[in-house]
């Protein structure tokens, strides 16, 4: 069936399925720089040293695990960066209740099961040092630069 002058013009008009494509690479690529910058602020506020940081500051590493279990990776279905660390085997071996990356982030009481079976109570004060991390990107414009020209032909 012939298509009407309006479906003819519109069909070589505008391509809806390129645009759309376009709009999810673009996306794709602005967020996985956006994450890159993150995780790096993140990894970069992050001392190797033996001593305990200070409640409100980010954490001490103490053998350099916290930096190298950092990670970003764009999530297709939610079209979304996730950027943090990942589980620390210990946190699962210990069998606490918050894993250890959480607690610092975020503080409070934590629950820990030692190999012999005896329950520990737990208080981590907080060393948050994701949600700064993200702030202080957002703050030097770094993320909203990422997309800056994103769909532009070329």
């Amino acid at each position: 069936m012939p298509k009407s002058a309006f479906e003819l013009a519109r069909a070589t008009f505008f391509d809806a399925e390129k645009v759309l494509r376009a709009m999810d690479n673009a996306t794709r690529k602005s967020l996985s720089k956006a994450g890159a910058y993150v995780r790096q602020r993140a990894r970069s506020s992050i001392r190797t040293r033996k001593q305990t940081s200070a409640p409100g500051q980010p954490p001490s590493d103490h053998g350099g695990a916290l930096k190298r279990l950092l990670f970003f990776a764009y999530d297709q279905p939610s079209r979304s960066v996730v950027i943090g660390p990942t589980l620390f085997e210990g946190s699962a071996r210990a069998g606490q209740s918050v894993p250890a990356p959480k607690a610092l982030e975020i503080g409070g009481p934590v629950t820990a099961t030692t190999r012999k079976g005896r329950h520990l109570n737990l208080t981590y004060r907080a060393r948050p040092f994701m949600g700064p991390a993200l702030a202080a990107e957002a703050a030097a414009g770094t993320i909203a630069e990422q997309f800056r020209g994103s769909l532009a032909e070329g």
